[in-house]
């Protein structure tokens, strides 16, 4: 019998059990039908950003940012690229500092754009300051 992995839908964040060898197979959720795999990074608020970390058996690469953040939308499409490479093996998320505030202060988030990965619920590894696509990719792969 062959392991399965708990993915929380991006759209409707029902948790899905899915064979580790399916993850390529364009997996859709049981709840909604929609993809479990965008390819592109999933915003989340406060309670959608706590259900995927600790219902989620993939690991969350976390992009906290903020709308008036330059560097922050500069590196906007370097995540993007960088979730289009790294998916089905890790989710790409983006938390807006701004509106979830109170997660930002918990998580001690002092620079933006931050980076957190985290698996198992709890964070794993940081970094601060914009990066290209290439640098995002040589800093997560080792980690996962």
């Amino acid at each position: 019998m062959s392991e399965s992995l708990h993915i929380v839908c991006p759209s409707c964040d029902a948790v899905n059990r899915v064979p580790r060898e399916r993850l390529g197979e364009s997996a859709r959720c049981g709840k909604c039908r929609g993809a479990l795999f965008t390819g592109t990074p999933v915003a989340l608020d406060e309670s959608r950003f706590a259900r995927h970390v600790e219902r989620g058996d993939l690991p969350l690469l976390v992009d906290f940012w903020a709308p008036w953040c330059g560097p922050c939308r500069a590196m906007a499409p370097a995540f993007e690229a960088a979730a289009r490479q790294l998916e089905p093996r890790v989710r790409l998320v983006k938390v807006n500092t701004e509106e979830a505030q109170g997660l930002a202060a918990r998580l001690g988030i002092r620079s933006i754009p931050t980076l957190a990965l985290f698996r198992g619920g709890g964070e794993v590894a940081r970094t601060a300051g914009a990066m290209d696509t290439r640098a995002i990719l040589s800093w997560v792969r080792p980690l996962v």
